[in-house]
């Protein structure tokens, strides 16, 4: 089983505390380094872009009870060059980079292209950057920098419209990436399907509004530029993996047309949607990148560890709990402005919650002996200090009772 770590770097109030940005980045540092010298493979950071507090402000505010920014991370690529000169061992990913606000696919992939050429001048450096990429959570990023819906049919399209531009901008950022020389003529146009809607009544309101009947609607490129390629080209491509944040099984099928592309994975998924992504990527996953490893799709897991000196195993599990409670409370609070304890509820019953003995438990019980878990200990947690210490208790004790018991 392999063991990351991801960092949310969200400066936003817990009981009452909020760290300024310069406190943030230090504590995030702190725990980095950390997490290099304890063994995490990859330091996965969340990346986002404007203040969700200025959004507020907006006539259709996107999480108007957030308080505090959403994340302080607002480039990926220049965090890693830093994370790299302060460890030795620890690879980075995003999770996740938005390739279409900020200037769209072909900037992202000439910012990856760039990081590349610099990272990979030491013929010594062997670790990765892993850029998971996606479409944005919150589309008043995406609103921005200029991609919203430009007639009434793909604004009555919704969701489903957002995610046939992602998979435009998907395939022009994988190939770019691959060193391709392209063109808008070179892609397929954005098509809205049925499949895209949660009822057929959706579906026919969309095709009267198009005046079609038929089985998809053809959109209109929003990339559209002639041939180009990006710079720079000769650069050591083994030094980066692709992982794209949909889950729609077509475009991860698509992409991997081009590139080995990998998949990313949220607590909240459903186990036999898990199962069924790992029996088709096998057969999909692009040959360069060698045979589908269950790896290749890591877990964002939720960590309430309770390993605290002076407390009983029994007071240590009831910690965690009261832990877990109140930082997930916290955060469905902040989304949506009220408490929902149902959706509290089942988020903890996707965390991993207790102290060291329940949590290497709980691992053995529900994940497989070859999965990778990417594991978030400062979820609505500003105490530094505190964190690293569950990171390092999870480290010596978890993870070695876990083989432990996978050994027998």
């Amino acid at each position: 089983m392999q063991y990351d770590v991801f960092f949310s770097i969200s400066q936003t109030p817990v009981d009452g505390n909020l760290p300024s940005e310069r406190q943030m980045f230090s504590n995030f540092f702190e725990q980095v380094q950390a997490a290099d010298e304890l063994g995490f493979q990859t330091a996965w950071i969340a990346e986002s872009h404007l203040s969700s507090e200025v959004q507020k402000r907006h006539r259709e505010p996107v999480i108007p009870h957030w308080q505090g920014e959403v994340g302080l991370n607002v480039d990926f690529l220049q965090l890693s060059h830093k994370i790299f000169a302060k460890t030795q061992r620890i690879h980075t990913g995003s999770a996740i980079l938005n390739i279409l606000c900020m200037g769209g696919p072909i900037a992202a992939a000439e910012r990856v292209s760039a990081f590349g050429a610099l990272h990979g001048l030491d013929p010594e450096e062997h670790r990765k950057i892993h850029v998971g990429f996606a479409g944005g959570r919150f589309d008043f990023m995406n609103a921005a920098s200029g991609v919203r819906p430009r007639n009434e049919v793909e604004r009555a399209a919704g969701r489903a419209w957002k995610n046939a531009i992602f998979g435009e901008a998907a395939e022009i950022f994988v190939r770019l990436l691959q060193g391709e020389t392209l063109s808008s003529d070179d892609l397929p146009p954005p098509r809205l399907r049925r499949e895209g809607f949660r009822t057929d009544t959706q579906w026919a309101e969309l095709q009267a509004l198009a005046g079609t009947r038929n089985d998809e609607i053809v959109l209109d490129p929003f990339w559209t530029f002639e041939p180009l390629k990006i710079i720079p080209q000769d650069w050591r491509r083994e030094l980066l993996q692709l992982i794209i944040g949909s889950h729609d099984p077509a475009l991860q099928e698509h992409v991997n047309r081009f590139a080995p592309v990998q998949v990313f994975n949220l607590s909240i998924t459903r186990p036999e949607i898990i199962e069924q992504t790992h029996r088709r990527m096998g057969q999909a996953y692009h040959p360069s990148g060698g045979p589908w490893k269950r790896s290749f799709m890591p877990r964002t897991v939720f960590v309430f560890l309770n390993d605290e000196p002076g407390l009983g195993p029994v007071e240590q599990r009831e910690a965690a709990q009261a832990e877990a409670r109140r930082a997930l409370g916290a955060y469905w609070t902040a989304l949506e402005g009220t408490l929902d304890p149902s959706k509290v509820e089942k988020a903890a019953d996707n965390a991993l919650i207790g102290n060291a003995d329940d949590l290497s438990a709980e691992i053995v019980r529900r994940f497989h002996p070859e999965d990778r878990l990417m594991l978030w200990f400062d979820f609505f947690n500003h105490d530094s200090a505190r964190v690293i210490r569950n990171m390092e208790a999870f480290m010596t004790k978890v993870a070695p009772a876990v083989e432990h018991q996978l050994a027998r």
